[in-house]
């Protein structure tokens, strides 16, 4: 709470705001800042865990037969320090870690340029987690999914929702282009824009954008073998089919302005820091929204009040990481199964 401010007046840190969105965000922050405690991030680190802890297996298991392995790579993962000393005082995010049964190696200088021998002299140690996996191409991963629902009778229909329709407490439809599309459950998993949709339904959910940057660099000299976070500039270099992905970046200023140039300028400076003989061909650059509650946890599960209303949204930063899970817990629970986990930290019902 203490670093937020410094952080805003400084270039070089990846917290931005768009001040003329600061009077709308005040609400949710508030209640946002009121988790800022230790107990709290332990709270929420264990509700997250949940739901990622298996994530490259969900994703193995879902993208079987379909054709979307291709994209699924088992992976390490890499946390770069510029040095021991800034890794321990790391402590704490370590200590969580540890007590959600992670394990990982530190890698010395020496052991680091064997594990990664792309980083410059600004990284001088390291922490490696395994078992861990990558989405080398997310658009054709997702792509191919889909596809293959449609060969297996899925209809695809993409249009503005308008409303849910509902009779004598349950749902009985959806309203697209002014015409109701007949069912008998909706899951409302629209991410950031999920909040309107969420009031209709009864519920006012605290949900703000952290909008979010990637700067991809297509056909670079080399690449991380792994992906990496520089835990000097909270961003996370993912090698992908012929471009590097750098992403970190977070940004508060709503759903409808324009992307800032700031943010790109950090990740351009940034990976010039930790891989400072890097080249590549072009420079692509992206900017989207991702839904965050002002408590740090999605919510996954029934509507109060409403049968056959569901929510799966608010997963910050993971959302394709976490589908999975969400998915095969959402399933279980509009089948009328019991999930084989405990869904209470997820449920809407939380916020009224």
């Amino acid at each position: 709470l203490r670093k937020a401010p410094t952080m805003l007046f400084d270039r070089d840190q990846p917290l931005f705001l768009r001040w003329a969105h600061f009077p709308r965000l005040v609400p949710w922050l508030a209640r946002y800042l009121s988790h800022c405690t230790a107990a709290e991030t332990r709270r929420i680190a264990a509700a997250v865990h949940g739901i990622v802890s298996d994530s490259l297996d969900e994703h193995l298991a879902l993208a079987a037969g379909t054709g979307a392995e291709h994209w699924v790579v088992p992976s390490d993962y890499v946390f770069l320090y510029p040095d021991r000393q800034a890794y321990l005082a790391d402590h704490f995010a370590w200590e969580i870690r540890r007590a959600a049964g992670l394990r990982w190696d530190e890698l010395d200088t020496t052991a680091l340029r064997a594990v990664e021998p792309d980083f410059g002299p600004s990284i001088g140690f390291g922490a490696r987690l395994g078992g861990h996996g990558r989405i080398s191409d997310p658009g054709a991963y997702v792509r191919r999914l889909a596809d293959h629902a449609k060969s297996q009778g899925a209809r695809l229909l993409i249009a503005e929702v308008e409303d849910i329709a509902r009779a004598q407490g349950r749902v009985t439809g959806v309203r697209v282009r002014g015409e109701i599309l007949d069912c008998d459950a909706v899951v409302v998993a629209t991410g950031a824009w999920s909040g309107p949709l969420a009031a209709r339904l009864g519920l006012r959910i605290p949900l703000e954008s952290e909008r979010g940057y990637h700067l991809e660099l297509w056909e670079p000299s080399h690449m991380p073998r792994n992906p990496v976070m520089v835990a000097a500039g909270k961003f996370v270099a993912t090698p992908m089919e012929g471009r590097l992905r750098l992403a970190g970046i977070v940004e508060f200023g709503g759903l409808n302005a324009g992307p800032s140039e700031a943010p790109i300028r950090l990740l351009e400076r940034q990976i010039q820091r930790a891989m400072p003989n890097l080249t590549w061909r072009e420079t692509r650059r992206w900017m989207g929204h991702r839904p965050s509650t002002s408590d740090s946890v999605p919510l996954i599960g029934p509507v109060p009040g409403l049968k056959g209303a569901w929510l799966g949204f608010g997963h910050q930063h993971i959302g394709l990481t976490a589908g999975p899970r969400t998915a095969r817990m959402l399933a279980a629970m509009i089948a009328g199964r019991t999930p084989n986990q405990d869904v209470a930290a997820y449920a809407p019902a939380r916020f009224g």
